[in-house]
C-alpha cells in the first residue's frame, strides 16, 4: 500500500482532494490530504515558506509514514519539493500537479510579473487574496464547481511567496511525476522543463485546467494511482 500525503495549493486546504481521496482509498491507498498553516481550519495560524515546508515534513513524520508519495499542486510545489528531500528514503516519488517546483535561493515570485500580486498582498494586510468568479473562465471547472472553491477559499498568507527556497540538491534526483493541465498553458515553466530533462522525471499532460482536483478528480487520481502501480 502506498501512502499518500496530499497537499492543494494557494487558498486551499485538505477539502480540495475530498473526490481524489476517496478514490485513492476506493484503490487501497492510504491517504493524508494535508491543511498548510494558514489556510482554511488553520487559518490565523502565522506561516511563512519554511512553516509551510515543515508542515509537510512534520504530517510524514508524525504519522510515521513510509513508502510515501508526496503530491504538491501549483503553489504548494514548493514546499512540497522541499519536504521531499527532507524525508529521505520514506519518499517513493513526488508528484507535481501544475506546480511550481522549488528553486534554491528563489521565491514563488521569482521569474514571473509578480507586481499584481505583490500589490494585492500589501493591500490586504499581508495576505493574497482568492481569485473572483470570472478568472475560472476556461479551466473547465462548473459553476458549482467554482462556487465551491469561492465559498471555501481563504487568503493565502504572504510571507509563503517571498520566502526563497532551501534546496541541498538537485531534484533531478528524485522520482518525479509533472502532471501538466493544458488549459493552463501547454509547456511547463521554464525551471520544469529543465528537470524533465532528469531520467527520473516524467511528463503526463491532462486535457483540463489548473484545478483538476476539482475538474476531473477520477482521471486525476487514476494518474496518481498509476505513478506508484509501476514502481
Amino acid at each position: 500500500m502506498t501512502e499518500f500525503v496530499l497537499v492543494a495549493g494557494a487558498w486551499l486546504g485538505a477539502w480540495a482532494w475530498d473526490e481524489v481521496a476517496a478514490e485513492l482509498r476506493g484503490a487501497g491507498h492510504g491517504v493524508y490530504p494535508l491543511t498548510l498553516s494558514g489556510l482554511a481550519e488553520k487559518r490565523g495560524v502565522p506561516a511563512g515558506q519554511r512553516t509551510h515546508v515543515q508542515d509537510v515534513v512534520d504530517q510524514v513524520e508524525r504519522l510515521d509514514l513510509r513508502d510515501v508519495v508526496l503530491v504538491g499542486h501549483s503553489y504548494s510545489g514548493i514546499p512540497v519539493g522541499q519536504a521531499a528531500e527532507q524525508i529521505g528514503d520514506r519518499l517513493a516519488r513526488m508528484v507535481l500537479v501544475d506546480a511550481n517546483v522549488p528553486v534554491d535561493g528563489e521565491t514563488f515570485l521569482s521569474g514571473w510579473p509578480s507586481e499584481q500580486v505583490r500589490a494585492a498582498v500589501e493591500k490586504n494586510g499581508g495576505f493574497w487574496p482568492p481569485l473572483t468568479a470570472d478568472e475560472y473562465a476556461g479551466q473547465d471547472m462548473t459553476d458549482d464547481q467554482i462556487a465551491r472553491f469561492l465559498r471555501d477559499a481563504t487568503p493565502h498568507p504572504g510571507a509563503t511567496l517571498t520566502e526563497p527556497a532551501v534546496l541541498s540538491r538537485s531534484l533531478a534526483e528524485l522520482p518525479t511525476t509533472y502532471i501538466k493541465c493544458l488549459l493552463d498553458g501547454e509547456e511547463p515553466l521554464d525551471a520544469v522543463r529543465e528537470l524533465l530533462g532528469s531520467e527520473r522525471w516524467e511528463l503526463v499532460r491532462m486535457d483540463t485546467g489548473h484545478w483538476p482536483m476539482f475538474s476531473r478528480p477520477r482521471e486525476l487520481a487514476a494518474i496518481l494511482h498509476r505513478s506508484v502501480a509501476r514502481e
